[in-house]
């Protein structure tokens, strides 16, 4: 049996992005419906609220009226479109992806489902936010739509990227390099930017089912790419090895995603510690630099 199409309203209030934003959204799997021109959008979705499974917002917009909505407990599943800053817009489980990623899309959105149910049902609600009673009613709609409980990190193997079109995989996989990239250059400048990008790249990798060698290969370049630009400029090169933790976290992050997906049967290590092992291992086999 298919999966219902998932009712998503679309708060933004760019006509442009609106437009390239549908682009993404795959018929039949999302049904979109535009509230971002109407004069008070909110207001809109605050009437239909209990007929929508997520919302897409575009960064900075709305700010009094989402506040508005917080505080009445009308909390959805939530994308926000724009540049990885560090601030939330909406709530702490929201998902954020840069307008020039829109590739990823969809993706992104099944990632803002999966952890909004997450948060709701493993925490014990959105625990920052008023309304706790009005997510829970939310998460219990989406779970009996999509068929079971444990449907946090339900995956669509058609969806997978070597089950793409091979244009679509080239777009997509393109795509992640520029959030990876986005890790990058504020992994040791802006850790709340950082975060968000290291969330964006790790659930679409999820999402997507990118190998690891893939995953690899898409950092290598990047700092190839680097060493290349600092030569060329004679500046010093050596400071690059420490970005391979932005890898070890980027790894550590898709191990924690994969053991949520599985039957929970013991207690298992979170992220920091996979990562703090894997650096020890690193160090204790004294691994060869990415460049000579």
């Amino acid at each position: 049996m298919s999966q219902p199409a998932f009712t998503i309203a679309s708060l933004i209030r760019d006509p442009g992005l609106d437009a390239a934003c549908g682009q993404w959204l795959q018929e039949g799997r999302y049904d979109v419906v535009a509230l971002g021109l109407a004069p008070d959008p909110c207001a809109l979705l605050a009437e239909s609220w209990e007929n929508f499974d997520a919302v897409l917002l575009e960064q900075g917009a709305l700010p009094e009226a989402l506040d508005g909505l917080r505080h009445q407990g009308l909390l959805l599943p939530a994308v926000v479109v724009g540049p990885v800053s560090g601030q939330l817009d909406y709530h702490d489980a929201e998902v954020h992806l840069p307008a020039d990623q829109l590739e990823q899309l969809s993706y992104s959105l099944d990632a803002a489902i999966s952890r909004f149910l997450r948060r709701g049902n493993v925490e014990g609600g959105l625990p920052s936010e008023p309304g706790g009673d009005g997510s829970w009613r939310l998460s219990s709609r989406l779970q009996e739509r999509l068929g079971y409980l444990g449907v946090f990190y339900k995956r669509d193997p058609s969806r997978f990227l070597r089950n793409l079109p091979p244009l679509e995989q080239k777009e997509l996989f393109l795509s992640l390099e520029r959030t990876y990239r986005d890790l990058l250059v504020s992994y040791f400048k802006d850790e709340a930017a950082a975060n968000q990008a290291l969330e964006s790249f790790v659930n679409t990798a999820f999402f997507s089912d990118l190998s690891i060698t893939k995953t690899v290969a898409i950092h290598a370049n990047l700092i190839d790419e680097f060493w290349k630009l600092l030569k060329l400029k004679g500046q010093k090169d050596d400071f690059l090895r420490d970005y391979r933790l932005a890898l070890l976290d980027v790894m550590a992050h898709l191990c924690e995603m994969y053991r949520r997906s599985l039957p929970v049967t013991e207690p298992a290590p979170g992220p920091r510690a996979i990562a703090a092992a894997t650096l020890q291992d690193l160090r204790s086999n004294q691994p060869s630099e990415v460049h000579p």
